[in-house]
């Protein structure tokens, strides 16, 4: 008698990849949601350069690589 194979969505979750393209650019509103901060505040950090944004016409996008390099570089411990 042959084994039963799994179906190929079971598989693919339990190796990790049940999704294996995740959403790496974000619009203004979901940055500012993931960043934690309002949305003119995620523009003043693009304006002064502290974040770098991907321009497509009038709309801006920030990379989640970029941003989570801006949250490891301005983190601080406190003693």
């Amino acid at each position: 008698m042959a084994a039963k194979t799994k179906d190929s969505k079971d598989f693919k979750k339990a190796q990790g990849m049940a999704n294996p393209l995740t959403k790496r650019l974000f619009d203004l509103k979901e940055a500012a949601y993931y960043l934690g901060r309002p949305i003119f505040s995620v523009r003043t950090l693009i304006w002064n350069g502290a974040l770098p944004c991907v321009k497509d016409g009038p709309k801006m996008y920030l990379d989640l690589y970029d941003m989570d390099r801006y949250i490891e570089r301005n983190k601080e411990t406190m003693i």
